[in-house]
């Protein structure tokens, strides 16, 4: 069976190498490029300037909201390496503002994705207001838990973890109550429902994820399953924020590590010339315009698994260089990163002009990585 998904598995990297020469992209192209040294300090820098420039034009999007929730995971990533207090302020501000409370939907993941942040700043300053609100609406829905019916076309479908973007959003702050308060209860919830979610929507044939039930039988204009860029960087940026609280002795925590190589090898194949990832990871003759958010998601797990020793770092290294590289590439003069795709649920064609406030989130998680391997040398 393994061997027979081995071969299953490099027919389609194969095919998928000869879709994008034909659309004008060669994976091996940029290597040159790549070899060039990256300053920790231009990492740093370039992360400040598109920071500011974010901070400076506050999102329209409600605080509590799953878009500005990646923006703060990505200004926390930012504040422990800068050389200021600001960015660890500005955080300590919105909790503050939000009284450490998740978003106002019970089950929903997006309304937990910014418990990230409130937990994060918890273990800095162990004050309990920062933890009690989320730990009182996990509590809840321990209490009176969602079935495992995943069809996103049925009623409370977002009551579940139905979409892959959610397994961003939710499990991460699920692993980081259960580190702040030792209740192995929601770790094993967690545990739970991420399977639950990838036996459904992870396709073994393809080696990744469906954004949701809708989109098992939909083809893209050549023929391909539809495979969303940002989709699937939610789970691999999912997948390290997962394993970055997990105990190491917990029982499951091998079977994660598995599925993050196995998606990083996936993706890994799918990279443009230029170092970025199209909105479609199996078409991107339709959608050619590069595409930041999902690209910044994919470095910033890559970069992880590279820096925790994951990822062979021979191997994967030039992709986290080439994929930065391109990402910086889309930061304007000022600071303003383009190339986003606005909020949607597959791909979509997109310009220079769009930015949104959660790519700059996953920008920065990407820098924040990226820094550390430059630094570190791995």
């Amino acid at each position: 069976m393994a061997h027979r998904a081995q071969r299953k598995r490099g027919k389609l990297v194969a095919s998928l190498t000869l879709a994008l020469a034909a659309a004008g992209y060669n994976a091996e192209a940029g290597t040159a490029a790549s070899s060039r040294a990256i300053a920790p300090d231009a990492v740093r820098a370039v992360m400040t300037r598109v920071a500011d420039w974010q901070l400076a034009r506050p999102s329209q999007y409600a605080p509590t909201d799953w878009t500005q929730a990646v923006f703060y995971a990505g200004v926390m990533a930012l504040a422990g390496m800068a050389e200021t207090p600001k960015y660890h302020d500005a955080m300590m501000a919105v909790g503050r503002q939000t009284g450490w409370e998740p978003g106002p939907r019970l089950y929903h993941a997006d309304d937990h994705a910014v418990s990230q942040t409130y937990l994060d700043l918890f273990v800095q300053h162990r004050d309990p207001q920062m933890l009690a609100p989320t730990r009182a609406r996990f509590d809840a829905i321990l209490a009176t838990p969602p079935d495992d019916d995943l069809d996103f076309t049925k009623p409370a479908a977002t009551n579940k973890w139905s979409w892959c973007d959610a397994l961003f959003m939710a499990p991460p702050a699920w692993a980081q109550v259960a580190a702040a308060t030792g209740g192995q209860q929601y770790l094993d919830f967690m545990h739970r429902q991420w399977w639950v979610t990838t036996d459904y929507l992870y396709s073994k044939a393809d080696h990744l994820y469906f954004r949701d039930s809708r989109f098992f039988h939909r083809r893209e204009a050549n023929g391909n399953k539809i495979f969303w860029s940002r989709g699937n960087g939610w789970v691999l940026a999912g997948l390290v924020r997962v394993l970055r609280v997990m105990p190491a002795d917990y029982p499951h925590r091998p079977r994660y590590v598995t599925l993050f190589k196995d998606l990083a090898a996936t993706v890994t194949a799918l990279q443009g010339r230029d170092g970025l990832w199209r909105a479609s990871l199996l078409d991107p003759a339709t959608y050619p315009a590069p595409e930041t958010s999902g690209t910044g998601l994919f470095v910033y797990g890559l970069a992880w698994g590279v820096n925790h020793g994951t990822l062979d770092a021979a191997r994967f290294r030039p992709i986290v260089e080439k994929g930065w590289r391109g990402l910086v590439g889309a930061v304007e003069a000022d600071g303003r990163l383009g190339w986003v795709q606005p909020i949607a649920e597959g791909p979509q064609k997109i310009s220079a002009a769009t930015s949104e406030v959660y790519g700059v989130g996953a920008f920065l998680l990407a820098g924040s990585e990226v820094f550390r391997m430059m630094q570190h040398g791995h």
